[in-house]
């Protein structure tokens, strides 16, 4: 017989999942583990819609960046065995890393305050994107690239698959097995975990493996990638095999405690203000309650994986509908987890600023050219959106907005027709409400080169204002990519991505005769690219 606890789980569980109940398309799978029970796995949508095959318990999907915690619970076992240190300098490891003024640690990678820039913005930067074919020969050649980082080590955080990755290859060299075979070892085959693999190629033939889908205008279309995966997002796993991985550290015969306190570790950056980025996972507090947890994302494919310690449960949902939100449906589920316990209090008010009409527009910081543009969705949640990325905004007690998840978390504050943001580390700016009619600057085109992507860009002239061109590494005469002016010098390039369109936000740098020298460039995961015109 089902406890009343669980009944009222099940429910709220399967009314979330209404929308893909009874559409022809794909789905979300949604599970929720208490006291060392799976007590909730409900699903709904099909794995794959060719074939008209549901998913059901032994669905796997790609769980992308939730691979995280695993690289880095390798590096671990490997740093318990003596093999490796947690300080070593990545280039003990992988000798073809730059040298550079202030070494890179492991721990730094497993935080994510490397200063290493992304490797998928980098590679798009020079032209190719998810759906071109690469080797991962060119992923790790196009960070060793780097001359320069995104910050000094440990001042700063910035989300990175490249330091996921450099782990991945840290692990084979030290281990001397692929990632897969020493993940297999050491982790899934003594937890049951028959359904998890590494899997760094779409060509390999994979069990029960879901479709990933992303929308057309008269319906759905197989999502598309061609980028091989390491350690920053290899996985193929389940709801069975996340929760098998939620219960083993209430274990101590297994990894227990130790394996949990180490993967939470956190540590403050240099100024001594918080970094709630621990190793391959996020420390948040919704509601007063603690929660561990990671999502992912790749075409086709979310996962939002949470675990909330205190209350002994996890919250596990995996989707292949690129247009859902599995981490809005994850915190649903827990809030239906910790509704009435002690200690959990309600979601702060929004504040009253939030309601004003003239709040949605575009912000710049003119000596940074950073841009957030805000706006409200269609359940009228404020939106800010960086990059291309859109997440929406929070209440915070203090009376601010806060994302509400993403690679560049900041809290915001409307006051004088600016935001007033703050970002990781206590860092502070003031953006303010861009001009309403920006013109590009008439010297804009030309060309333009970058020796950290290998790429040249050339900017042209048209009737609308400019475009431009890349020619990297792998690709030539990629584009043409949009260009918008934002204020002055401060401009954005359109950069079309496979799930999104993204854009940089790009400064342009003149001599003390007023002449066009270099574009400064700032992505979501890669700052301070500098590429230089050619005369």
């Amino acid at each position: 017989m089902t406890n009343l606890a669980t009944l009222r789980l099940q429910r709220i569980v399967d009314r979330l999942l209404v929308p893909w109940r009874d559409a022809i398309g794909p789905g979300v799978t949604i599970g929720v583990v208490r006291d060392d029970v799976l007590s909730v796995h409900r699903s709904a949508g099909l794995a794959n819609i060719e074939l008209d095959v549901p998913i059901g318990p032994h669905t796997t999907f790609r769980i992308a960046s939730v691979s995280k915690q695993f690289t880095c619970a390798a590096i671990l076992a490997l740093a318990a065995e003596g093999r490796l240190n947690l300080e070593d300098d990545i280039r003990t490891h992988i000798p073809t890393f730059p040298r550079l003024e202030v070494p890179i640690t492991l721990a730094h990678l497993m935080h994510n305050t490397s200063g290493v820039r992304d490797m998928l913005e980098i590679m798009r930067l020079g032209g190719v994107d998810l759906g071109q074919a690469c080797a991962a020969q060119d992923l790790l050649a196009a960070v060793c690239r780097q001359q320069n980082l995104n910050f000094r080590p440990n001042t700063r955080y910035l989300y990175s698959n490249s330091n996921f990755m450099l782990l991945g290859h840290v692990v084979e060299r030290v281990s001397g097995e692929t990632l897969a075979d020493f993940l297999d070892r050491r982790l899934f085959a003594p937890l049951g975990m028959t359904m998890t693999r590494h899997t760094p190629t779409t060509d390999e033939l994979v069990p029960g493996l879901a479709t990933g889908y992303l929308p057309t205008p008269n319906g759905w279309r197989r999502a598309w990638h061609r980028f091989p995966l390491h350690g920053e997002g290899g996985l193929v796993s389940s709801v069975e095999d996340l929760a098998l991985w939620h219960a083993q550290f209430g274990v101590p015969a297994r990894y227990g405690d130790t394996l949990a306190a180490a993967l939470a570790t956190m540590t403050p950056f240099e100024n001594g203000t918080p970094n709630t980025y621990a190793r391959g996972l996020r420390i948040t507090v919704w509601r007063g309650v603690r929660t561990i947890g990671h999502d992912g994302l790749w075409p086709g494919f979310k996962t939002s994986f949470v675990r909330i310690p205190d209350h002994r449960a996890a919250v596990i949902c995996i989707s292949n509908d690129g247009t859902s939100d599995p981490h809005d449906l994850a915190f649903q589920v827990v809030d239906a987890v910790i509704e009435g316990a002690p200690g959990v209090y309600p979601v702060p008010p929004m504040p009253h600023w939030a309601n004003a009409p003239e709040l949605p527009g575009r912000y710049v910081e003119p000596r940074t050219g950073a841009t957030v543009d805000v706006g409200r969705d269609e359940q009228g949640r404020i939106t800010a959106n960086q990059h291309g990325v859109a997440t929406w905004m929070l209440p915070t007690e203090d009376g601010r907005l806060a994302t509400s998840r993403g690679s560049a978390d900041f809290t915001m504050q409307f006051r004088d027709d600016a935001l007033h943001v703050e970002r990781d580390a206590g860092v502070t700016e003031t953006l303010r409400r861009a001009a309403t009619e920006p013109q590009l600057p008439a010297d804009l085109p030309g060309l333009y080169v970058n020796p950290d992507t290998a790429a040249t860009w050339t900017i042209t002239a048209t009737d609308a204002g400019a475009t431009l061109r890349v020619s990297g590494p792998l690709l030539t005469n990629v584009g043409p990519w949009e260009i918008e002016p934002i204020e002055g010098d401060c401009i954005r390039i359109c950069t079309p991505l496979t799930l999104y369109r993204g854009w940089i936000d790009v400064v342009v740098r003149r001599d003390a005769r007023g002449q066009v020298t270099a574009l400064h460039v700032d992505g979501g995961r890669v700052k301070g690219l500098m590429f230089s015109r050619l005369t």
